[in-house]
C-alpha cells in the first residue's frame, strides 16, 4: 500500500470485476474505500475460487483494503443510511463509484439533493444502457476470431477479462480526474463508462479499426504467431516451451547471434527476395524463419537455449503453470516488493500484492487485507455518521445493520 490519496473518500456498491477493481486499486493507493452490501452478502459474495467451506477467495483479494458496511438495502432505513453515508461533508469525500443500477434512491440526481458536488461512478455494460459481461463484449469486438490455431475458424474465448481490468482502472483515472475537476471548480458530476466503449476505444487505438477501413485487409488469425512482428513459442529438446520475441531490429539481431542462423537467415531472406532488417518482412516469412529457429531450439536442452539467449539480450521466456508461478518463481513472493504475506481472515495467510507502481516521495507499505463481511459496520455509523452507541444498538436490535459474522 501506498498512502498517496489519503483524505479521499468512495462509497462503493459493486460486484464481480470492474467497480471492485477499481475501488481495491484506489484503496491500496491510500483511499478509505466503504463497500456497502446487503446484509448476508451480495451477488459476487461467494464467487469462485472458493475455501472448502465456500469462503470467495476472489472476494477477499478484489476487496484488500477497503471497509466492509453491512446494511439493509429493503429497508428505507438502511437506504438512508447509506445515503448519508455516499453524501457525508469533508473534500475528499461525496464520491460513489458502482457497477450495479444507479437509479432509484441512489441516482444521481436525488443524490445531488444531498450533496451538490457529489461525484458519481456509474460502469454500466453498453451505452444503450444494456447488460454486458467481459466475454459478451470480447465476442462483438471481434477478439475470438482472432484468436486460436491459424486453420481453425471457431470462436477462441480468452481466460483474460480484458475490458474488465482496462475499465476498472479507466474508472479509478475518471475518479480521480473528476475529483481534481472539483478541487477546481467545486462542481461535482456523473461519469458513465461503458465496458463496451472501453472494448471499442482499444479496438482504435491499437489500429485494428484503422487497418480494416483504410486497407480493406481483414485480419487473419496467427495462430501463437506475433502479427506484424516475430514471436513464436518454441520447444526445446527436453520439453520446455519458450517464448521468443523480436519486435525490434535490434532484438532480430540478438536471436542471430544467440542461433547462429545470420548466414541462414541472410539466405533465406534473398530466396524470398525480403529484408528481414524490416518487421513486416519477418512476419511476411514467419513459417520458414520459425522452421529453422525451431530446429535448432529442439536440438537443444533448455539450459543451453537460456544462456545462449541471455547472453545476446535476447527478448524470450520460458512457459510455466499458475502452480509453477507460485511455488517457483520469485516474483510471485515477497522477494518482490509489492508482495506481503497477509493473513486473511477465514482464507489463511498467502502472499498477497499490493500496487505495481513505486512513488519515490511515498513510503510503500505492507498489502492491506479484505475486511469481513460488516467488520466496519459500527466505526462508520460512529466516525462518519456521528451516531451514538445507543443508537447503533437499536439499528442492530431492528437488523437495519449488521457487523461481522462470529
Amino acid at each position: 500500500m501506498q498512502n498517496i490519496l489519503s483524505g479521499v473518500r468512495i462509497v462503493e456498491a459493486s460486484a464481480f470485476i470492474a467497480a471492485p477493481m477499481c475501488g481495491m486499486t484506489l484503496a491500496q493507493l491510500g483511499a478509505d474505500v466503504i463497500r456497502f452490501d446487503q446484509i448476508g452478502g451480495g451477488i459476487d459474495y461467494r464467487r469462485w475460487p472458493v475455501t472448502a467451506d465456500n469462503t470467495s477467495i476472489y472476494w477477499a483479494d478484489m476487496n484488500k483494503g477497503k471497509r466492509s458496511f453491512a446494511v439493509d438495502l429493503r429497508k428505507d432505513e438502511g437506504r438512508e443510511l447509506v445515503t448519508r453515508l455516499i453524501c457525508a461533508p469533508g473534500p475528499g469525500a461525496g464520491i460513489m463509484s458502482t457497477n450495479l443500477p444507479a437509479r432509484g434512491w441512489v441516482d444521481f440526481e436525488n443524490l445531488k439533493k444531498r450533496r451538490a458536488d457529489v461525484i458519481q461512478l456509474a460502469i454500466v455494460g453498453d451505452r444503450h444502457g444494456g447488460t454486458a459481461v467481459d466475454y459478451t463484449v470480447n465476442c462483438k469486438v471481434g477478439f475470438p476470431h482472432l484468436t486460436g490455431p491459424e486453420d481453425d475458424d471457431r470462436p477462441v474465448n480468452h481466460v483474460l477479462p480484458a475490458w474488465d481490468i482496462a475499465t476498472a482502472y479507466l474508472a479509478a483515472t475518471s475518479i480521480l480526474a473528476a475529483l481534481r475537476y472539483r478541487d477546481q471548480t467545486g462542481q461535482g458530476q456523473k461519469i458513465e463508462l461503458a465496458l463496451a466503449d472501453t472494448a471499442l476505444a482499444t479496438m482504435g487505438n491499437l489500429g485494428y479499426i484503422g487497418e480494416q477501413l483504410i486497407t480493406g485487409k481483414r485480419r487473419k488469425r496467427g495462430g501463437n504467431y506475433v502479427y506484424g512482428a516475430y514471436g513464436r513459442d518454441f520447444e526445446t529438446r527436453d520439453g520446455e516451451r519458450i517464448m521468443v520475441m523480436a519486435v525490434s531490429h535490434k532484438m532480430w539481431l540478438g536471436i542471430l547471434s544467440a542461433s547462429g542462423l545470420t548466414e541462414t537467415m541472410n539466405a533465406l531472406a534473398a530466396e524470398l527476395g525480403l529484408d528481414f532488417d524490416k518487421e513486416g518482412d519477418r512476419y511476411a516469412a514467419r513459417h520458414r524463419i520459425s522452421g529453422l529457429l525451431a530446429a535448432w531450439v529442439a536440438a537443444r536442452p533448455y539450459a543451453e537455449v537460456s544462456r545462449a539467449f541471455d547472453a545476446q539480450g535476447v527478448c524470450w521466456g520460458r512457459y510455466q503453470s499458475v502452480a509453477e508461478l507460485i511455488e517457483k518463481d520469485p516474483d510471485c513472493s515477497p522477494d518482490n516488493p509489492i508482495f506481503h504475506l497477509v493473513e486473511q481472515p477465514d482464507i489463511g495467510t498467502y502472499p498477497v500484492p499490493g500496487m505495481p507502481m513505486t512513488f519515490t516521495a511515498v513510503q510503500r507499505g505492507p498489502a492491506r487485507r479484505a475486511p469481513r463481511l460488516g467488520e466496519h459496520t459500527d466505526e462508520i455509523l460512529a466516525d462518519i455518521l456521528g451516531l451514538s452507541s445507543s443508537e447503533i444498538g437499536t439499528l442492530h436490535d431492528e437488523k437495519i445493520v449488521a457487523g461481522p459474522r462470529a
